[in-house]
């Protein structure tokens, strides 16, 4: 129902999907770029998996969909926040996949197309290391 009169539903995480809190300026410095379309490739082609964009929490991040059980064994605290059992995601309407409003960035392509959580780390990981050197320049 929410998905029709919202577009966004409130869905629990934890038990079929976690997910992965990005910075929108951690992603887009590794992109180089803040262009809707330019980003949505390269998550696509290093993550794999489903991902969402939120543009109203902390002045936008990207959510990359894990699996429910690696929200729970989650070692990257330090490098980026999952969040899972207890907490509920905002989830777009599968149509949904540009703004305004919570959207898919890589929409799911079949029951279970999630983020391999090792690409996730590496990408944050990439982007606040060239955000450093932005820094020291």
């Amino acid at each position: 129902m929410e998905w029709t009169t919202q577009g966004v539903a409130l869905l629990p995480l934890g038990d079929r999907f976690a997910a992965v809190r990005m910075p929108s300026d951690v992603v887009h410095a590794v992109a180089e770029s803040e262009e809707r379309d330019t980003v949505a490739v390269l998550l696509g082609e290093l993550l794999g998996g489903s991902i969402i964009y939120d543009r109203r929490f902390a002045g936008g991040t990207y959510y990359a969909l894990i699996q429910g059980h690696a929200g729970l064994v989650w070692a990257y605290e330090e490098v980026a926040t999952c969040i899972g059992h207890g907490t509920y995601l905002g989830v777009p309407r599968i149509d949904r996949q540009q703004p305004p409003g919570t959207y898919w960035v890589v929409p799911p392509r079949y029951e279970g197309d999630l983020c391999a959580p090792r690409s996730i780390v590496a990408l944050v990981e990439a982007g606040r290391l060239r955000l450093a050197e932005q820094a020291a320049l």
